[in-house]
């Protein structure tokens, strides 16, 4: 019998076949992902001669939430990653709900990062360099502060675009993913998709610009998969409320007739944190 054959990164495609490993194929528990907030395992799936990473999140694991107190983090995770596909960006790793070992959870396909990718950095400076974006100023010492700034990258900009559709409340440094082939993933999306506004995020370089002619097609296409009845609607309903499935297509809706990136409310922190 021949050894499965390992998927390496740069083949990492949301496309059925790894949909198929991801929900279909034997789920081995390797270890624990000790830094997690909620339980987190790292695992491997084999299924058909074809065997891959992936992380392993049983909502049994999870941590009740009071500002998050309908459905899962695993539900909300599949949904992001549902969404995230129908953009066509492919932002978000091959996501399932399936049962496991510690039942059912979020399974989702491992990103190997590349480390040497820079997209956020603190500068001791009042305006940010070329090829940079301001966030915020930050307090790295008493009494000393320094410019936090992300990368200028387009594709930081789709994913600005996807949070403030998924209205993510917790877009940490350490959730951005620069993989192999340039490709660039955005994961842990548990607290996603509230009826209220609670966009949190590091990616605020864009605020108030004018969305690109890109996102602006690709919201338009959103906003015709989310109708009622369709494909993407019905899947999206067995994970979250109808409630927020209804603000989805409002937060669609609102950036398509504003044609620009959200501002921070200044009604909540826009910062999460830690923001790394």
């Amino acid at each position: 019998m021949s050894a499965p054959e390992r998927i390496p990164p740069r083949s990492v495609t949301a496309d059925a076949a790894d949909a198929e490993l991801l929900a279909r194929g034997e789920l081995a528990v390797r270890g624990r992902i000790r830094d997690a907030s909620n339980a987190a395992l790292y695992c491997t799936v084999a299924y058909g001669g074809r065997e891959a990473a992936c992380v392993y999140k049983p909502v049994a694991g999870e941590r009740p939430l009071w500002d998050f107190p309908d459905g899962t983090l695993a539900q909300r995770e599949v949904a992001a990653y549902e969404v995230a596909e129908a953009t066509g960006w492919g932002l978000v790793p091959p996501t399932v709900l399936r049962d496991g070992p510690y039942g059912e959870g979020m399974v989702q396909l491992w990103i190997e990062a590349e480390p040497q990718t820079e997209l956020l950095a603190l500068v001791d400076a009042e305006e940010p360099g070329p090829g940079w974006k301001a966030v915020a100023l930050a307090e790295v010492d008493e009494g000393r502060t320094a410019l936090l700034v992300h990368a200028d990258d387009e594709r930081l900009r789709r994913l600005a675009v996807l949070d403030a559709v998924l209205n993510n409340a917790d877009r940490k440094g350490g959730h951005l993913l620069p993989a192999a082939g340039e490709r660039l993933y955005g994961i842990d999306h548990g607290v996603t998709f509230h009826a209220e506004n609670k966009l949190r995020t590091l990616l605020w370089g864009w605020a108030g610009e004018s969305l690109t002619e890109e996102a602006l097609a690709v919201l338009d296409a959103l906003g015709k998969a989310l109708k009622d009845g369709s494909a993407l609607a019905h899947r999206l309903a067995a994970l979250i409320t109808p409630a927020e499935l209804d603000a989805t297509r409002a937060r669609v809706d609102a950036l398509l007739a504003s044609g620009r990136h959200p501002e921070p409310s200044g009604e909540w922190p826009a910062i999460p944190w830690p923001p790394v």
